[in-house]
C-alpha cells in the first residue's frame, strides 16, 4: 500500500474544480497483485485479478489509501464438476436399488420399468452436462451473457471476490470481502411457471390432493427416512470392527479387553429386536466365559485341599486360546447377518417408497430436482469460494477460529432483484437455493499433495466440503478442527429490489414474496445471534458487546423490515453491517451481477470508508463516482459484455434510490 507518494500528481485524476481527487491507477495482471492478504495459496483459487488504487482525504486532512480488486474463481466450474459427479454416482446407485427390488406385482413392475426409463435419462443428461463441463479445462468464469446456455446452467453466473484493502494514516489496515455473483438461478429452464418457491409448495399440494393413490410422505419424511438409512450404512462397517474386536479379544483370552470390546460393541445402536438377541447371547456368552475362567476352571480361582492354583502358562496350555474364539465365532457371525439383513430391509423399505414417490409424479418430480440441483449448485459454489477466502484471511485470529467451530459462520446475502415479471422465478429459485444451502458442513483437512481444491463428499440430503490447508497452516488450528469437526455454515438472504420493475410491483403487484423472505431470515440471524451470545467465551461476549450494538441493530432492521416502505434499502445496509461485526462472508447478488451489484458494491466500500475510515464527508459522492467511472466494477461490465457501460438507461434510473445511480455517461447497454 506504499506504492504511491503525495508527489505522484501525474497520476491523480481532479475534478473540474481543480482540486486532488480519487484515482491512482490501474494495476492489470497477478504480477502486480502484492500485500499480505493475497497469500500464496489463494492463487490456486483465484484468478484474473484486476486492481485499482486509489487515494481519498480523510476528515482530518489526511491521506488513506486503498486498493480495489476484483478476482475470478477457478471454483465456478470445479464446484459444479465435483456435485455432478455425485449427483450422477447417487442416482445410479438409487437406480441399482430399484432394479434389485425384486420381484414385484405387473402393476408395480410396469411402474419401476417407467420410473428406471426417466431417471437413465436424467443419469444420461447429467453425463453429458459433465463432459461438456470438463471440456472448459483452466475456466474460471460464467459471463451474463451465457447465462441462458444449457451446458453452462450448472455453473454461477458472473462469479468474483470484490475486496477493498484500506490503508488509513491514523487507524489499523482493514479488509473488507464481497462475493459478488448472480442470483442462483434456472435460466435455461426459463421462469413461466415460477421459480422454485412456489414450484415446490404446488408439487406438495397436488400430492397432498391426490394422497388417495398411494401413501403419502411429506418430504420432511422422506428426508429422515434417508437419514436413519445413512446412519444405518455407517453404523453397519462399525459394528463389524467392534465384532471383529471382540473376537481378537477371545483369541488372545484378555477378560478386560475382551469387557472393553463387548462395551464399545453393545454401545452401537441395539434398537431392532434381531441384532438385539444377537447381541444378549454374546454378552450372556462372554459373562459365562470371564466367569468360568476366573471361578478355577481358567486362569484364576482356587482349589480345594489347598492346592495350589495353576498359573497363567498352565491355564493357557491346558486351554488354548481358540476356545473361546470358537465359541464367540459362530455367535459374531450371527450379529453380522442380522445387521446386515436389518440394512437390507431398510434399503429394500426406502427403496419402495422413492418408488411410490417418483411413479406418481414423472416427469415433474425429476424436473424439479433438475431445477433444484442446478440452483443448488450455483449457490454452493459461491459459498465454499467464500468460505475459503474466509478462512485465509482469518486464520491467525483465535475469535474467528473459535466461532468457527463453537457456532459456525453466518454467510449473509443480498439480493436486488424486483418481484416481477420473471424476477419473481428468480427470487424464488434463489430463496430455495440459498435455504438449501444448510445441508452443507465444511471440514477442513491436510493438504497431502499440491493440489489443494476441495473435494465434496455425501448426497443430496447432506454434503460435506473438505477444504485443504497446507501443513504449516493446518497445525495451526484449534483441536477440535484438526480432529475433523464439522463447522456449519448459516445461511440467510434479504432483498429489496431496487429497479423500475420494483416500482411496478409496488404500485400495481405483489410483494408479498419480498416481505416473507426477509421476515423469515430475519428469525433465523436472531436465532444464530442467540446462539453466538450463548456459546462464545464470557470475556469475548463482553468486550464484544462493549464494540457492538448488535441488539440495538437487529432492532432496528426488524423494524425496517415491518414497516413496509417502499426500496428500503436500509435494511441491505443494517443486514451488511450486523455480518460484518459477527465475522460473516458477505455475499451481493442481482440477476447478473453486474449492474445494480456494482453500483451496491460501491455504495457499501464508500459508505465503510465514511464511517469506519473517516473519509472526508465532501469527498463520498466524488468517491462513489470515482469508484463508478474507473473502479473494477466497471472492469467486470466490460468483461461480461464487452462494453464498458452499465446496462441502464435514464427513464430506469429515474426508479433508482439517488445513491444507486451511476454517473453521467457510464450507462446506456441494453441489459444482457
Amino acid at each position: 500500500m506504499g506504492e504511491i507518494e503525495d508527489g505522484d500528481a501525474d497520476h491523480i485524476t481532479t475534478d473540474v474544480q481543480g482540486q486532488k481527487c480519487a484515482l491512482v491507477y490501474d494495476c492489470m495482471g497477478p504480477e502486480n497483485v502484492s500485500g499480505k492478504d493475497n497469500l500464496p495459496f489463494l492463487n490456486a483459487v483465484l484468478k484474473n485479478p484486476v486492481c485499482k488504487l486509489y487515494r481519498f482525504p480523510t476528515s482530518d486532512n489526511k491521506w488513506m489509501r486503498i486498493r480495489e480488486q476484483m478476482s475470478e474463481s477457478i471454483l465456478s466450474f470445479h464446484i459444479p464438476k465435483e456435485l455432478i459427479s455425485l449427483h450422477i454416482k447417487e442416482d445410479l446407485c438409487r437406480n441399482q436399488e430399484l432394479k434389485e427390488l425384486g420381484e414385484l406385482s405387473p402393476h408395480w413392475d410396469n411402474l419401476r420399468k417407467n420410473v428406471l426409463t426417466h431417471c437413465d435419462q436424467m443419469v444420461n443428461m447429467y453425463q453429458d452436462i459433465l463432459t461438456e463441463l470438463s471440456k472448459e479445462t483452466g475456466s474460471s468464469f460464467k459471463s451474463s451473457s451465457s447465462k441462458g446456455e444449457k451446458t453452462l446452467e450448472f455453473v454461477p453466473v458472473n462469479l468474483h471476490l470484490q475486496r477493498m484493502h484500506v490503508h488509513s494514516p491514523r487507524l489499523k489496515d482493514a479488509l473488507y470481502d464481497v462475493i459478488t455473483v448472480g442470483a442462483p438461478a434456472a435460466h435455461f429452464q426459463g421462469f413461466k411457471n415460477g421459480g422454485l418457491r412456489k414450484l415446490l409448495h404446488r408439487f406438495e399440494t397436488e400430492r397432498r390432493n391426490t394422497g388417495y393413490q398411494f401413501i403419502y410422505y411429506s418430504p420432511e419424511n422422506t428426508a429422515k427416512a434417508k437419514e436413519v438409512l445413512s446412519n444405518i450404512d455407517r453404523l453397519q462397517p462399525l459394528v463389524a470392527t467392534h465384532a471383529d474386536l471382540l473376537l481378537n479379544s477371545a483369541s488372545q483370552r484378555s477378560p478386560d479387553s475382551l469387557k472393553n470390546a463387548l462395551k464399545m460393541l453393545s454401545e452401537k445402536d441395539r434398537v431392532w429386536a434381531n441384532v438385539g438377541k444377537s447381541l444378549n447371547c454374546i454378552i450372556a456368552m462372554v459373562d459365562r466365559l470371564i466367569e468360568k475362567d476366573s471361578s478355577g476352571d481358567g486362569c484364576g480361582g482356587s482349589k480345594e485341599d489347598g492346592e495350589k492354583a495353576p498359573s497363567l502358562e498352565d491355564s493357557i496350555t491346558s486351554h488354548p486360546r481358540e476356545d473361546w474364539y470358537e465359541q464367540l465365532y459362530p455367535l459374531i457371525l450371527t450379529l453380522k447377518d442380522c445387521m446386515g439383513e436389518v440394512v437390507s430391509r431398510a434399503k429394500q423399505s426406502l427403496t419402495f417408497v422413492l418408488l411410490q414417490e417418483l411413479a406418481y409424479s414423472l416427469p415433474q418430480c425429476l424436473l424439479l430436482t433438475l431445477r433444484r440441483d442446478i440452483v443448488f449448485s450455483q449457490a454452493l459454489a459461491g459459498l465454499v469460494c467464500g468460505f475459503i477466502i474466509k478462512l485465509h484471511t482469518s486464520l491467525h485470529d483465535p475469535d474467528f477460529l473459535q466461532q468457527l467451530h463453537t457456532v459456525g459462520l453466518i454467510a449473509q446475502y443480498e439480493g436486488l432483484l424486483s418481484t416481477y415479471s420473471d424476477e419473481i422465478g428468480m427470487l424464488e429459485d434463489m430463496a430455495v437455493g440459498i435455504s438449501d444451502l444448510k445441508k452443507v458442513a465444511f471440514k477442513i483437512i491436510e493438504a497431502k499433495s499440491n493440489d489443494v481444491l476441495p473435494v465434496i463428499t455425501g448426497r443430496r440430503e447432506h454434503y460435506v466440503v473438505e477444504v485443504k490447508l497446507p501443513a504449516g497452516m493446518f497445525e495451526s488450528l484449534p483441536p477440535q478442527i484438526q480432529e475433523g469437526q464439522l463447522l456449519q455454515v448459516h445461511p440467510v438472504l434479504f432483498n429489496v429490489g431496487i429497479n423500475e420493475q420494483q416500482t411496478l410491483a409496488e404500485r400495481f403487484g405483489d410483494v408479498s414474496l419480498q416481505e416473507s423472505i426477509n421476515q423469515e431470515n430475519f428469525e433465523l440471524l436472531k436465532e444464530y445471534y442467540t446462539i453466538f451470545m450463548e456459546k462464545m467465551p464470557p470475556d469475548y461476549i463482553s468486550h464484544f458487546q462493549e464494540q457492538n450494538d448488535l441488539k440495538g441493530l437487529l432492532e432496528n432492521l426488524h423494524q425496517n423490515i415491518q414497516a413496509k416502505k417502499r426500496k428500503n434499502v436500509e435494511i441491505m445496509w443494517l443486514a451488511a453491517t450486523i455480518c460484518r461485526k459477527l465475522n460473516g462472508i458477505r455475499f451481493t447478488c442481482c440477476k447478473s451481477a453486474k449492474d445494480r451489484t456494482s453500483m451496491s458494491v460501491t455504495l457499501e466500500q464508500c459508505s465503510i470508508l465514511r464511517d469506519e475510515h473517516q473519509l472526508h464527508k465532501d469527498f463520498f459522492l466524488r468517491a462513489l463516482e470515482c469508484m463508478r467511472r474507473e473502479g473494477c466494477r466497471i472492469e467486470n461490465v466490460l468483461k461480461n459484455i464487452k462494453c464498458r457501460k452499465y446496462a441502464f438507461n435514464m427513464l430506469q434510473l429515474m426508479a433508482f434510490p439517488k445513491h444507486y445511480r451511476p454517473p453521467e455517461g457510464t450507462y446506456g447497454k441494453a441489459d444482457t
